[in-house]
């Protein structure tokens, strides 16, 4: 490690309210970005030089990401931060450099800030796996899912307030991005991201695909024997659904979720299914959630062009959603399913408010039932 990141040698820690920095959380990003060799690793990839002035790239992307954990949106604010922590971190970055930095990241080199990642978090997931609580593993319905690395991909709208380059109007009347992302809910870690113009389609197939080989990418090799693939009603698409089905291998086992808009006979297969179907759905730490309920719709509505085993579970409100809600939207059989596959994102279950809902669809995990 060069002598630039060297910023903690003398650090100490005071309790008598002098000299006090503001963000101390800030020291904690920083200081881990250093010790599992982020900071070292990116230093070896981006150019470096001797001259007089020059700010070492890897610092200030690290310390950039440190500004946007700390709610910077702009190379300003990023600027203002550092200017506050100056005493802490040394003299802050102005928002040009930042900006030069960023705009020398080309093609080649942002494939080598991969390479460093998927390296660093290799070595972060083995200290995990050593610590006395293990690999964090995702608890669902109150069953731990134990070897599986569960990959969420979800995209978002970001809003401009200018023009900038990519911003465009977006599918939520507003004006601004759509980008892609995947995060491990194992760790809470962004694998991969792109960002993508306001008008991006919900359901393109080919953003999905460089998305999920990115996040693959970053997970290491002995971490993917087992992976739970989650996707919205986005990808409910033939091209992403083949290619997770492609990814079994013989060391490999790939089950996925994916959401699902509920069509005409989707909803006549509801209204088919007998009161006794629908049981009660249990929150993710396994207890009973009362107000919702669950029931198999596999075999009700055929669905013969999708892949073999896919199962379609549905989920409703057993009441509607308020006291101001539209109850004459509802679907004929009352309440309709909400617009979440199952266990999607923990317990909290959206509301129903119209006739065209989401049902889930559901690729069973391998704990539940071998793959044959």
């Amino acid at each position: 490690m060069s002598e630039r990141t060297g910023w903690e040698r003398g650090l100490s820690v005071t309790a008598d309210g002098k000299r006090l920095v503001g963000h101390a959380g800030a020291v904690l990003l920083r200081k881990l970005a250093d010790r599992v060799g982020l900071t070292r690793g990116l230093a070896g990839v981006l150019p470096w030089s001797r001259a007089n002035g020059w700010r070492e790239r890897a610092g200030v992307l690290v310390q950039l990401a440190v500004a946007i954990v700390l709610g910077a949106r702009s190379l300003l604010e990023a600027e203002h931060l550092q200017l506050h922590h100056q005493g802490l971190f040394g003299p802050a970055v102005s928002d040009s450099t930042m900006r030069r930095v960023l705009a020398g990241l080309d093609e080649q080199t942002l494939h080598k800030i991969a390479k460093v990642r998927r390296r660093v978090r290799r070595h972060v997931w083995t200290l995990l796996r050593l610590r006395p609580g293990g690999f964090p593993f995702l608890t669902v319905a109150g069953r731990t899912l134990t070897g599986w690395i569960v990959v969420d991909l979800d995209a978002t709208v970001i809003t401009s307030a200018s023009k900038k380059e990519g911003a465009a109007a977006t599918f939520k009347r507003t004006f601004g991005f759509h980008p892609l992302a995947g995060w491990c809910a194992n760790t809470g870690e962004s694998l991969a991201m792109e960002l993508r113009a306001g008008n991006a389609g919900a359901n393109t197939v080919e953003d999905h695909l460089r998305v999920l080989t990115a996040c693959l990418d970053q997970i290491p090799h002995s971490s993917q024997a087992k992976l739970l693939i989650r996707v919205d009603g986005a990808g409910a698409t033939h091209g992403l659904l083949d290619h997770l089905e492609a990814l079994n291998i013989t060391r490999r086992t790939v089950r996925y979720t994916v959401g699902w808009k509920i069509t005409d006979e989707d909803e006549a297969a509801i209204a088919t299914l007998p009161a006794s179907a629908w049981q009660t759905s249990l929150t993710q730490e396994g207890e009973l959630q009362a107000g919702y309920e669950i029931a198999e719709l596999t075999g009700a509505n055929t669905r013969e062009d999708w892949p073999e085993g896919m199962r379609g579970p549905g989920r409703r409100r057993s009441q509607p959603a308020g006291a101001g809600s539209p109850t004459s939207q509802l679907s004929p059989d009352g309440p309709t399913p909400p617009r979440r596959v199952p266990g999607r994102r923990g317990p909290t279950a959206p509301r129903a408010r119209g006739t065209r809902r989401t049902r889930g669809v559901t690729r069973r995990p391998a704990l539940h039932r071998q793959r044959t």
